[in-house]
């Protein structure tokens, strides 16, 4: 028996997708025109030829509008795009979690009780090159490279890693941001996973503030735990007033930027999201988003990280959320 094909496109109309008649997609047709301007050659195995894809797109963005109501958005896409139902060798359904920008707290030089450091990309982060795993760097070799801040917390630090960039709120006042630089090229590994292998967190308690708070209670512990995780993340400095930027460096709309796998989702594409809240399972989530991110945690077809935003809203909701769902993927229609 030969195995199912990778990832399949399925053609759908709008009124397949549920909850679209009742949408307000400003946000994302917001989106979508900041990345009009940094488009990247398609992957992904699509239904449409590259030729096809490149004139859809530049109709749909010459066409794309910053006024109008949620009506005329929806109106806008449904012109431009047709959808497709997203399904993988298991299915139509995968699993969605979320990510935001985290604020922590930080000094420009090293002091008592803030010792932990948030390194620049090193010298010898060449493309191609593997740096030493995450307990090597932690266990004394990075000592010759640079340290942008001393973070007082080294949980807050892995969880920078984590989200890929954050605020720092600085000992000596005022703000700064980092943004990811690079990385020591090393696999990733998720610590939630092997924490409820292992039994160390309650059933259905795999979430990213159960995670921190153990990691907190229990520091010599933890402090091993976050190093069988060999992926390290170097940071840049950014202007305070510039929120995060996914791929190709393009700014982040919360709740209408989406973390995908290139190899199957072109970014650039709009998506249809049909999950549930985090917090409210029960509660249908249902929006527009566009593929604007990546992640060493984020592959599969039917796979993506919503991009929740920066305040303490967008930290508890990206925290919890694991839920199961689909999309569909948004292609220009041939002109």
């Amino acid at each position: 028996m030969s195995e199912p094909p990778p990832v399949r496109y399925v053609p759908a109309n709008f009124a397949d997708l549920p909850g679209w008649a009742d949408s307000d997609p400003r946000a994302a047709l917001a989106a979508f025109r900041l990345g009009c301007k940094a488009r990247r050659p398609a992957a992904a195995p699509l239904p449409i030829g590259a030729a096809a894809l490149a004139a859809g797109l530049a109709a749909a963005c010459r066409a794309a509008s910053g006024s109008g109501d949620a009506a005329s958005a929806r109106a806008f896409f449904e012109a431009h795009f047709a959808p497709w139902r997203v399904a993988g060798p298991g299915g139509a359904e995968g699993l969605f979690t979320g990510y935001y920008e985290p604020t922590l707290d930080a000094a420009r030089t090293r002091r008592r009780g803030f010792d932990a450091p948030i390194y620049a990309l090193p010298a010898e982060a060449r493309p191609g090159a593997a740096l030493p795993p995450r307990a090597e760097i932690e266990n004394g070799a990075a000592k010759a490279w640079r340290v942008l801040y001393w973070a007082r917390d080294p949980v807050d630090v892995f969880t920078l890693h984590v989200q890929g960039s954050g605020r720092v709120a600085l000992a000596e006042g005022g703000f700064a941001r980092v943004s990811y630089a690079g990385n020591n090229g090393h696999g990733y590994v998720a610590i939630g996973r092997l924490m409820r292998e292992r039994g160390l967190l309650p059933e259905g308690g795999t979430n990213m503030p159960a995670i921190q708070a153990w990691l907190r209670a229990n520091p010599e512990a933890g402090r091993r735990l976050m190093q069988e995780n060999p992926r390290y993340i170097f940071f840049r400095d950014v202007p305070a007033d510039e929120g995060p930027k996914g791929q190709p460096g393009v700014a982040l709309t919360p709740l209408a930027s989406l973390a995908v796998d290139p190899a199957f989702i072109p970014l650039g594409m709009p998506l249809w999201l049909d999950t549930t809240w985090p917090l409210d399972r029960g509660k249908p989530m249902r929006i527009l988003a566009v593929a604007q991110d990546t992640g060493a945690a984020i592959k599969g077809p039917v796979r993506g990280d919503v991009f929740f935003g920066s305040d303490a809203d967008a930290a508890r909701n990206a925290g919890h959320m694991a839920q199961r769902g689909r999309y569909y993927l948004f292609l220009p229609k041939p002109k």
